[in-house]
């Protein structure tokens, strides 16, 4: 499995941004589709977006779209998050996902078809 870190999580205001970042360690972040997942206060983990492995496909969620961007960076083993026109309904811990299957959305939209988990960044945004 591979080793996930996730950082840049805060307390900021509506309408900021923040930049997410998860560096991956142990196997071959290329192999990888990423995702960023998110669980609210009393909520269940939701998909936020995924990314493919060479980072050319993307997809977001609705709740999400046109305000986040996930990128891949897999010369340094990273996957971004960066989140704009952030909401007081964005508050949440937001983790890393790896993804050793193919890129569609049965496969990444799905939490179980992930093999390794980061601990978590804390998301949350003032009104």
């Amino acid at each position: 499995q591979v080793h996930l870190v996730e950082s840049g999580g805060g307390l900021v205001q509506a309408g900021e941004s923040l930049k997410l970042s998860c560096a991956a360690s142990g196997r071959t972040f290329s192999n990888y589709v990423m995702g960023w997942f998110r669980q609210a206060p009393g909520k269940e983990r939701e998909f936020a977006a995924a990314i493919s492995r060479s980072g050319g496909s993307t997809s977001s969620a609705d709740s999400v779209k046109g305000r986040f961007t996930i990128s891949r960076d897999n010369a340094k083993n990273t996957v971004y998050l960066q989140m704009n026109s952030l909401k007081p309904e964005d508050t949440a811990v937001y983790y890393c996902a790896a993804n050793p299957g193919a890129y569609y959305k049965d496969n990444y939209y799905d939490a179980s078809s992930y093999e390794s988990w980061g601990q978590g960044t804390q998301v949350t945004v003032s009104s």
